[in-house]
């Protein structure tokens, strides 16, 4: 292979990792590299030349990208697959409301997900496509969802996110008659806040 042929193929194999990684914070899984027909070999030799960084097994960043501040949450979730989000305790992290230090990471996932990672709680539920959202490239169930989430578990602390929520306009008054509908266990909790 001469120099030019070797920029061509590398300049190539990156625009399909890029167009994968740009919306993950420059992250993306060895199985998202092989769907757009990058293989490990390739992988393996964009990491020699300084391209590629190693995260984890199975995951990657690409060099370009600086590490994500929740670098731990984006891997979570992609460790858990294309459906998996951030949630719960972890949600309200990512938004950056309530007083919430979880000690570990929290993601749902479908019913059917099976996988087991030490430092990640792994919620089964359905999230519906109106329930997701995205911040700082990190897949998240929306405001709402991920306090209703918390609330079951821990009140107070729900009830310090969703008034933080508030304030920031994150979240606004007119959305919470609809939410406590939808999720029971935060119905005390806005009736406070109304």
């Amino acid at each position: 292979m001469n120099v030019k042929s070797i920029f061509t193929f590398m300049s190539t194999v990156l625009d399909r990792l890029y167009r994968i990684a740009e919306p993950q914070a420059g992250y993306f899984t060895t199985a998202q590299a092989s769907e757009v027909g990058v293989s490990r070999q390739e992988l393996y030799y964009l990491r020699r030349s300084g391209e590629l960084l190693k995260v984890t097994y199975g995951i990657q960043r690409l060099a370009r990208f600086p590490a994500s501040r929740l670098e731990d949450v984006v891997v979570a979730c992609l460790w858990a697959g294309p459906r998996a989000v951030a949630s719960h305790e972890t949600g309200l992290v990512v938004f950056g409301i309530g007083d919430a230090m979880p000690p570990t990471i929290h993601v749902t996932v479908p019913e059917a997900f099976r996988g087991r990672k030490p430092g990640v709680t792994v919620h089964r539920a359905e999230v519906a496509p109106d329930e997701r959202s995205s911040r700082d490239s990190v897949p998240v169930t929306v405001p709402l969802r991920t306090i209703a989430d918390v609330a079951r578990t821990d009140p107070a602390e729900a009830r310090i996110a969703l008034q933080d929520a508030l304030e920031r306009g994150i979240v606004r008054r007119r959305e919470l008659a609809r939410a406590a509908e939808r999720y029971p266990d935060l119905a005390a909790i806005v009736s406070e806040s109304i």
